[in-house]
């Protein structure tokens, strides 16, 4: 590691009591990890002044004044999508002071706050609100072999070419059109897959390709038959089928086939997905594909590898999420229904 140019206040007490306790300068360097001539000066200074503090140095003046500052701060905690230089510019209005919109950031800065990309979030009305709070209360005191009877289902759709607007690329000045800093894409990201699993704590179903549009008949005959009846004579005698509010998911002909298999649905409340683990399993899913290959030329590829990969996940990573279940209604139970984390 390179040597330290600097020392704070404690190292620098450190140092001068090793100076007293007669150890060498270049001991007491090495310890601290900077040049001889750092400690030399610290001797000097305090055998000068009998001190160890930084003396003062002069430098370019501050170009706002501390209520200044306060105002940049209260502007953009007032409204959290307002720009620097639309700060700058009231700023000027307010007190006729002329800065820079990279001053304002500075002071923002200093005060913790910065620039983020806003989370995205469902609408929750009222109405939502209590219904997640009415279902988190009563879930709240399952323990983890209640939710290990749970068969949390779900669809997702997975496009071939992936872009989550985070993407960076190092350039220079101008070098906005070059080859190297330019992201070629097809129209509608080359098409998509959905896709439809179940997990459990102990289980997971195969990851089962929805061929053409979902409805009410496919998810009975494609879905529920073959892929969720025996996965829930594989939990056991009190499984419980978890699926979303989506209109398949809750038409006549589901309901009627539910009932005359017996099987036992869990009550949903509408607009909770950060409140169903399986999310966190699809984007464990999508990050497992582009972290471990390249990217695939069609779709076939595509879910060749979402397959391959579904099933290299190791299963107490799903039992994970599964046992988040109990923090998530815990959270909800204390934003009254409101969003929480996950």
């Amino acid at each position: 590691m390179p040597p330290r140019l600097h020392l704070n206040l404690v190292d620098r007490g450190r140092a001068l009591a090793w100076v007293q306790e007669g150890i060498r300068l270049q001991e007491i360097a090495a310890r601290l990890g900077c040049s001889h001539s750092i400690i030399m000066r610290l001797r000097q200074r305090f055998l000068a002044t009998g001190s160890v503090e930084t003396r003062p140095r002069s430098g370019r003046p501050r170009s706002t004044t501390q209520r200044q500052d306060r105002y940049i701060t209260r502007q953009a905690l007032q409204t959290r999508t307002t720009t620097a230089s639309t700060v700058r510019r009231r700023l000027g209005v307010a007190t006729n002071t002329d800065i820079n919109e990279q001053t304002v950031r500075n002071r923002l800065h200093d005060q913790t706050l910065h620039a983020r990309r806003q989370l995205g979030r469902i609408l929750l009305t009222p109405r939502h609100m209590m219904a997640r709070l009415a279902w988190s209360t009563r879930h709240l005191r399952w323990n983890r072999q209640q939710w290990a009877q749970v068969l949390f289902s779900d669809e997702s759709r997975f496009s071939l070419e992936h872009d989550d607007g985070r993407t960076r690329v190092w350039r220079r000045p101008g070098e906005r059109m070059v080859p190297a800093c330019v992201r070629e894409r097809r129209a509608y990201r080359g098409g998509s897959v959905m896709v439809w699993a179940g997990i459990s704590e102990h289980h997971r179903t195969p990851l089962y390709h929805v061929r053409g549009n979902l409805n009410a008949l496919v998810y009975s005959d494609q879905i529920l038959r073959p892929q969720v009846l025996p996965m829930l004579r594989q939990i056991g005698p009190h499984a419980v089928l978890h699926d979303d509010n989506a209109p398949p998911h809750r038409a006549r002909l589901v309901d009627a086939f539910l009932q005359q298999v017996q099987i036992n649905r869990m009550d949903w409340p509408a607009n909770s997905p950060d409140m169903n683990p399986i999310e966190h399993a699809w984007d464990m899913l999508g990050r497992r594909v582009r972290e471990n290959h390249a990217p695939p030329a069609n779709l076939q590829q595509l879910l060749v590898l979402f397959q391959q990969e579904w099933q290299a996940i190791p299963q107490a990573d799903l039992a994970n999420i599964v046992h988040s279940m109990r923090g998530r209604c815990n959270e909800c139970r204390q934003n009254r229904g409101g969003y929480t984390h996950y």
